[in-house]
């Protein structure tokens, strides 16, 4: 006898409250193992594959790409369990084929997945599953339909009768797959054909009717596109309607092109959240230094001719902030506001700003006051391979307490960063170049770069993020500055 369990949206950590599918990497009526990856979906902090801890054979998918779902909505349910008479899995897949068997299919009650995200795992099986009722796939259900089509959620509610012999009535409950949401579409009455709670928002909002909609999606779906074409369609009605009538008709037609709507979510929606609030509460400062960096580049210079690893530059930078940070402490630290106090931290954990196709991520090098510039190098290029293939987990994109920005990679010189909150200052680097310099006592061609610092004014006054500026600034043009600090 099969039995179908629901496999929900784990919490994926770092008070994560919602994901987009952005795609399936399984489909109804295939046999899934324990802990294998069903779908790959992007937070506001990275793109992760999420493993199912069930074996059996998908009956049911909730969610089409490019939907947002929260935490703790249905994912998908599998069917775990004993085949039928006739070979098949005691399941059915969407539309009301059966589903595909295959040998290796995990059919174990008792078996468990040693492989958990935050908020979930399978450390032990639930207590009192349900059984699956013969007739829950399959079957006509108590109004005569086919309960065995999409819309049949496996875990049926079991109950007595009115007439008191016990007998069972399965009915799906209101999260159920959307073949069998469509039969009450545009009837006025019944379920409707929509899945995410964003697209429900988004018809309630602006007072549409999702009953009198025909979805574009599998078996009927609404999807978020059918609502916005209908949003569109109401504007250009009410438009109509409000024109001048026959005599204004030869007046020219604008030609003018729609105005382009990104919508903010994901990594985009993340950061523009994130920097919106640092402008919310940071008053923030910038100060900024022109410094020859002549003598740096030669230093590394000698260092990758010496053998071994070589050291990248943003490795040597990020050494020289390490030090500056125990000469000034201050700057290491965030503000709580609830408190009303400035909490100094005791580790250093650097965080870089990296621009990927996805949009802009800040990798953090944890422990970065541990680390040997060799070793800072080796982290810095993990780190930046990882955000290219979008593969960073939100444990390497959390936990920063300082900020590298080196925006001269893009071909500038200056900027007036906007510190990463919560962090309470940041190092913006621009590009390295040849500029006449005055080198002792005489005017000379040097590698010129500019240095800005912004800090958070709550954590220090200017004499301090000064200070901190200053000696950045002297440890690159005079790298033996930093020997006395190692």
């Amino acid at each position: 006898m099969a039995q179908v369990l629901e496999f929900k949206l784990p919490d994926l950590g770092e008070g994560l409250t919602e994901a987009e599918i952005v795609r399936w990497l399984v489909a109804v009526g295939d046999v899934v193992a324990i802990d294998q990856p069903v779908v790959e979906v992007e937070t506001a902090k990275a793109m992760v594959e999420v493993p199912c801890p069930y074996g059996g054979v998908v009956t049911a998918r909730f969610g089409e790409e490019g939907t947002e779902l929260p935490v703790g909505a249905p994912l998908l349910t599998v069917a775990v369990g004993a085949q039928d008479e006739a070979g098949a899995p005691a399941g059915a897949a969407e539309g009301g084929a059966p589903a595909t068997a295959a040998s290796g299919a995990s059919g174990a009650e008792g078996e468990t997945s040693g492989n958990v995200l935050v908020g979930y795992g399978t450390g032990a099986p639930a207590a009192r599953r349900r059984r699956l009722r013969p007739t829950a796939f399959g079957a006509a259900g108590p109004s005569g339909g086919a309960s065995g089509t999409s819309g049949a959620r496996a875990d049926a509610l079991s109950g007595a009768s009115a007439d008191g012999r016990g007998a069972v009535a399965a009915a799906p409950r209101v999260a159920a797959p959307v073949a069998a949401a469509a039969t009450g579409a545009g009837t006025g009455s019944g379920p409707v054909a929509v899945i995410s709670p964003l697209v429900r928002k988004l018809a309630r909002d602006n007072d549409l009717d999702l009953r009198q909609l025909t979805g574009s999606g599998p078996d009927g779906l609404i999807l978020r596109a059918d609502v916005e074409r209908a949003l569109r369609s109401a504007g250009e009605q009410a438009t109509a309607v409000a024109a001048p009538g026959p005599a204004a008709s030869a007046a020219p037609v604008s030609t003018a092109a729609e105005a382009v709507r990104v919508p903010l979510r994901g990594v985009r929606g993340a950061v523009a959240e994130k920097l919106s609030r640092s402008r919310r509460e940071i008053p923030d400062a910038t100060c900024w230094v022109d410094a020859d960096a002549t003598e740096l580049l030669a230093a590394r210079a000698a260092m990758n001719a010496a053998g071994g690893p070589k050291v990248s530059l943003i490795a040597l930078l990020a050494r020289i902030c390490v030090a500056a940070l125990a000469r000034h402490p201050e700057l290491n630290a965030t503000v709580d506001t609830e408190a009303r106090e400035i909490v100094r931290l005791p580790e250093v954990h650097v965080g870089f700003a990296a621009q990927t196709e996805r949009g802009l991520v800040v990798p953090v090098v944890k422990h970065a006051h541990t680390r040997s510039a060799e070793s800072l190098t080796a982290e810095f290029a993990r780190l930046t391979e990882a955000a290219r293939q979008g593969t960073l987990t939100p444990a390497d994109l959390t936990g920063g307490t300082f900020t590298l920005n080196n925006y001269g990679v893009f071909g500038v010189d200056g900027s007036t960063p906007i510190i990463n909150h919560p962090e309470a200052a940041m190092l913006g680097v621009g590009r390295i170049v040849p500029k006449p310099w005055v080198h002792q006592g005489e005017l000379a061609v040097r590698q010129v770069v500019q240095l800005s610092f912004t800090f958070d004014h709550r954590v220090c006054d200017g004499g301090t993020a000064g200070g901190f500026l200053r000696y950045v600034a002297d440890c690159v043009e005079q790298p033996a500055v930093l020997l006395r600090t190692l």
